[in-house]
């Protein structure tokens, strides 16, 4: 498990997946405030909200490269082989995807909240929502890589699989903005359903990719 977690992790950094990641996520801040105008007030308002949106956007970008190059170069064929469960592999890749997307984007959002004029408190807010609900969003995103692995077209379809299911973190974890420690309670047991249930569907995914 450990083996597969560290290699997944050189994989996702050094095929530069963490920079697009981040660079799209960033591209999106910056973009925002000459759609809606440059009033600070207004941005100050909303813009965690659209770090939260920026966020869920850049989680799709990697999913093509978290299942598919393993199936189709057979490595999860030599792990099945070995006697590995298909399941605790996604969980490996779950761990590996979050590690490589989850602090490089927190790290992000800081330069987001101060494009955005967000104050100090505002930040800390969407730092904590990030922490509780970026695992729910790596456990989507290896489900859903392993569902449309070797799909044509696959990456068309994995924002019509993947965003449908992550709204409720986005709700949550836009609503917790507020101070309410309720949306936070709702955003943490999202993810934590989302982390506990995704690597069954992945295995299950990849077994069926298998057959």
């Amino acid at each position: 498990m450990i083996a597969i977690i560290a290699r997944d992790v050189r994989r996702g950094y050094a095929g530069g997946g963490a920079t697009l990641v981040v660079a799209f996520f960033l591209l999106v801040t910056v973009l925002f405030p000459f759609a809606v105008g440059p009033d600070s007030a207004l941005l100050a308002r909303i813009g965690g909200g659209v770090i939260w949106a920026a966020a869920l956007l850049a989680a799709v970008l990697p999913i093509e490269r978290l299942v598919a190059p393993d199936a189709d170069s057979g490595v999860l064929d030599q792990m099945a082989v070995r006697g590995l469960s298909m399941s605790a592999v996604a969980a490996a890749k779950i761990v590996a995807h979050w590690i490589g997307f989850a602090p490089p984007l927190m790290i992000a959002a800081v330069i987001a909240a101060a494009l955005l004029g967000l104050p100090g408190e505002t930040l800390l807010r969407v730092e904590i929502g990030l922490l509780i609900g970026t695992p729910g969003l790596a456990a989507l995103a290896v489900a859903t890589g392993a569902l449309i692995a070797g799909l044509r077209g696959a990456g068309a379809l994995a924002g019509l699989v993947m965003l449908p299911f992550a709204v409720p973190l986005l709700i949550f974890g836009a609503g917790a903005l507020e101070g309410g420690v309720g949306a936070l309670k709702l955003l943490g047991a999202v993810s934590l359903l989302l982390v506990a249930g995704a690597p069954f569907v992945a295995g299950a995914a990849i077994r069926m990719g298998r057959s």
